[in-house]
């Protein structure tokens, strides 16, 4: 399936959405989510918007199809919710090294290899990039409703990220 073709099979409804923080608490909303594919340097590369309910791994796939044609990368770097075969065998195929943390599903972890778990720090760009969108770009307070108005304004914000961190990068 093709990149474009992946991304139409993704639900778009309005619903709600369910997700342990990071302390471990469940926190709900209505609505859509942004799923980012963004790179070292916090630059975003890929962006799609779905339904609030859709599970981060069901994205996974998607983007890697979409931004592996927009850029030349190696690493694929994804927390536990992405802890799947399907998407580390994805990863392989497009000449990509997946470094996911494990998800321990009840059983024992092995941990990272020491260069592994070194490359997977970087991983902090994404979530740095998440929460200038929220804070910084009003992604955190959209008041449109439809999936088509809301993925615009996330867009715009997506747009205006990227220009940002561009700017500091230049610097």
């Amino acid at each position: 399936m093709s990149a474009e073709e992946a991304v139409q099979e993704l639900p778009t409804k309005c619903d709600r959405g369910t997700k342990k923080n990071a302390t471990g608490y469940r926190t709900s909303w209505n609505g859509y989510k942004l799923h980012l594919d963004i790179n070292d340097a916090g630059l975003p590369i890929s962006a799609l918007v779905t339904s609030a309910s859709i599970h981060d791994s069901q994205v996974a796939i998607p983007l890697i199809k979409l931004t592996s044609n927009k850029v030349t990368y190696l690493y694929d770097l994804m927390d536990a919710a992405y802890d799947a075969k399907r998407i580390d065998e994805i990863s392989r195929q497009f000449g990509h090294v997946p470094i996911i943390d494990k998800n321990a599903r009840g059983k024992e972890v092995i941990p990272m290899l020491p260069h592994e778990a070194e490359r997977y720090k970087v991983r902090s760009s994404a979530e740095r990039a998440n929460s200038r969108l929220k804070e910084d770009f009003g992604a955190n307070n959209i008041m449109v409703k439809g999936h088509s108005k809301v993925a615009q304004h996330l867009m715009l914000g997506v747009i205006v990220l990227f220009a940002d961190q561009l700017l500091r990068l230049l610097r």
